[in-house]
This record gives structure tokens, sequence and C-alpha cells, in this order.
């Protein structure tokens, strides 16, 4: 497509962008007040529903940059279509940077590693954090490691979103070689940064289990909350124009098989957890399992089963269904839901061995998302919904006329 046609394209976000931006702002602000109340009269209920909610949203954020460099690596109009989306998401990275201080303020509340070791009344358990808080669980560690981790998940957002806003003008230069060699490390990067950040952040809630396989459960589960989050949004911008003359049936029929393939890679990783930790059968690894499979909380495992795994596997083998963005929205944010609850499954039974859910395990990520949308939506309304001049834009603006049969 020439340059000419393109300048004439509007390609700005519709005004609802800025209308969800200032009422997720609001509800951030309720929602806010009510948490600080929670924190006073709850601390330690607070705390954990703070870290839940954090993890939740950072994983939207998170698993967009990683489904952004995966498509700057891959190419595809699927990828270009959400790339604003995407971007839009992964440059929350700094809010969430700041959002971060109150897990580190609660240290003591969280981490039983963090709290003098007299406190611990379990001896086998004050034996063993004797050894790791000497040489990795400490609070000094604990700092450095997370302020290392947004370091680098800052530095990869920044040159992206640089190179993507210098497609904006006419005359930009081809980024695409310079996204490669970004995206290439840039993925190794984020599974190695993101597997140590779930080991401090959520493994070390109980310190005397280990799982050499849960960053991945972590990481899989995080791309799985970002294409199903770029769903739901493309949904609501395909009410309006541009997304409405962009998102073709085949788009959303690849994002529908992402959503499928994402769902099969987090079942597979939980089944191989649980299967190496079975055949294991070490003291050491089979409390996790022990904690979630008794006092209820048994029950939301089974749920989550067979609504975060069986019935959207069998829904997304539909190929009529995936080609439908007003059909697979629907399932995107029940996934969505369903990653709230895998992680509120993976968190909690720490602290309660029977099923406790309160108050503020609903609060707390409400008023996060609540600022994470507004900061997302005004990030999403300052750049155009499409980066005209990159080269792979033709992908979108004049894409081939083909009709793939495969699922």
């Amino acid at each position: 497509m020439s340059t000419a046609p393109r300048t004439q394209l509007d390609l700005t976000a519709p005004p609802v962008v800025k209308t969800i931006a200032q009422r997720s702002l609001i509800v951030g602000v309720v929602f806010g007040i009510v948490a600080v109340i929670l924190a006073l009269k709850s601390p330690d209920e607070f705390y954990r529903a703070y870290l839940l909610g954090f993890m939740c949203w950072l994983g939207v954020a998170l698993g967009s940059m990683a489904i952004l460099m995966i498509r700057h690596l891959t190419g595809g109009g699927w990828g270009m279509v959400i790339r604003r989306i995407l971007g839009a998401a992964m440059r929350t990275v700094p809010l969430l940077a700041v959002l971060f201080i109150p897990v580190i303020l609660g240290i003591k509340k969280l981490y039983i590693w963090a709290q003098p070791l007299e406190n611990i009344t379990d001896k086998h358990l004050r034996e063993h954090l004797e050894d790791i808080t000497k040489t990795y669980l400490t609070t000094n560690g604990f700092i450095v490691r997370a302020i290392f981790y947004f370091a680098i998940w800052n530095l990869l957002s920044f040159l992206l979103s640089k190179w993507s806003k210098q497609t904006d003008h006419a005359g930009a230069p081809d980024n695409t070689d310079r996204f490669k060699v970004v995206a290439g490390p840039g993925l190794i990067l984020y599974g190695f940064t993101i597997s140590f950040a779930a080991i401090d952040w959520v493994m070390s809630l109980d310190p005397s289990w280990i799982s050499t396989i849960f960053g991945l459960v972590v990481l899989i589960g995080q791309v799985l909350s970002a294409m199903c989050f770029a769903v739901v949004v493309e949904r609501i911008l395909f009410n309006y124009k541009p997304m409405s003359e962009m998102l073709k049936p085949d788009f959303v029929h690849d994002h529908g098989k992402w959503m499928l393939a994402f769902t099969m890679v987090w079942a597979y990783f939980n089944y191989s957890q649980w299967l190496i930790i079975w055949a294991g059968n070490l003291p050491a690894e089979i409390t996790y399992y022990i904690r979630r499979l008794n006092g209820g909380w048994g029950s939301v495992g089974l749920f989550i089963v067979i609504f975060h795994f069986v019935v959207p596997f069998g829904i997304l083998l539909s190929r009529p269904f995936k080609r439908n963005i007003r059909k697979l929205v629907w399932l995107a944010t029940w996934l969505l839901l369903m990653r709230y609850l895998d992680l509120f499954w993976i968190i909690e039974p720490n602290f309660s061995k029977t099923l406790t859910f309160t108050l503020a395990d609903v609060v707390v990520p409400i008023a996060i998302g609540g600022f994470w949308l507004a900061y997302f939506f005004r990030n999403l309304g300052a750049l155009p919904l499409l980066p005209v001049y990159d080269p792979s834009a033709v992908e979108v603006l004049d894409p081939p006329h083909h009709h793939p049969e495969n699922a």
C-alpha cells in the first residue's frame, strides 16, 4: 500500500478508550480507599490479597511483552492488529514497579523466612531456614533481585516502545531487524527473570517446597492471560473504527488458536509438575499438594481442572467459534477469571489449611486493576492503533485473501 493512502487513514483510538480510562481510575480510587481500610483493619488478609492482585495484573503486562516479542520474531497480521494493545499493556511495567512497593513493605507479613527464626515453632523448617536465609532468601537480596527484574523488563519495554513509536511518522526507518535482535534474547531474559521472580514472590511463601517447573507454570499463565486480555480489548474496540475495519475473522481465528495452544501448554506444565512430585513422593515436595487437596482446597483444584482446561479446550476446538470475536470474548473473559482463581489456589493455601475467601481477595485485586486499566487505556489512546509506516502494517491494511482450513 502506498504512503498516500496511509496518511488518509484515521487510526486514532476511539473516544471510548478515554472514557474507560476515566471510569477505571474512579474504580481504582473507590476500591483503593476500601482496600486501605481493610489494610488497617486486617493487614494480614490485605497483604495476601495484594500479592494475589499484583501477580494477576503483572501477568497481563509481562505476558503481553512476551507475545509482542514472539510476533516480532514470527511476523503475521494476527500480531500486528493487536500490537498496540500488547504494547500499551507492556508499558504499564513502570506502574507495576511502583505497585510492588507494598509487597516489600509487607514482606514480614507474607514470607515466613523474613520473620525472626525464633518465632518459627517447626524445628525442621527452622533448621532449613537457617541455611537458606544466609544465602538466598534475605530481605536485601529479595529487594535487589526485584530491582533487577524490573530493570530488565523496563529496558525491554523501552526499546520495543521506542522503535515502535518511530513507525508512526512518514519516512520511518525499517526497525524489523532491531525488533528481532531484541526479541530473541528478550524472550530468554523474560523466561529467566519471571522464573526467579516466581520463586522469590510466590514459591518462597512456602520455603520448604521446591519445584523445578514452577517458573514455567507461572510463565504460561501470564501469556494466556495476556492473549485473553487482548481479545477482550479488541472486542471493545471492534464496535468502533478503525478496529472494525482492521480485525478480520482470520486474525480472530489466530488469536483463538493461540488461546488454545496456551491452554494446552498450561495444562501440560501443571500435569508435569503433579506427575514429577507424585512419582518422587519426597517430603520436601508433596507438601504443596497435600495442602491443596484437603480442607476444601481440593474442590477449587477440581473446578480449575474442569473449567480452566477441559471445558475451554473443548470449546476452542470449534473453528467457527474461534473466528467469531463476539463469542470468543466470552471465553477470554472466563479464562481471565480462571487465571485469578488459579493464582488464588496457588497463593492462599500457604496461609490457611482450610478454604478461606475474604473480602480483601476481591477488593484489593479490583483496586489494583482499576489503576492498572486506567494507565493501560491511557497508553492505548496515546498512539495510533496501528504503526502505519511499519513495513508489516500491510498485513493488516491489505491482508492477503486466504481462508485457512486448519483449526
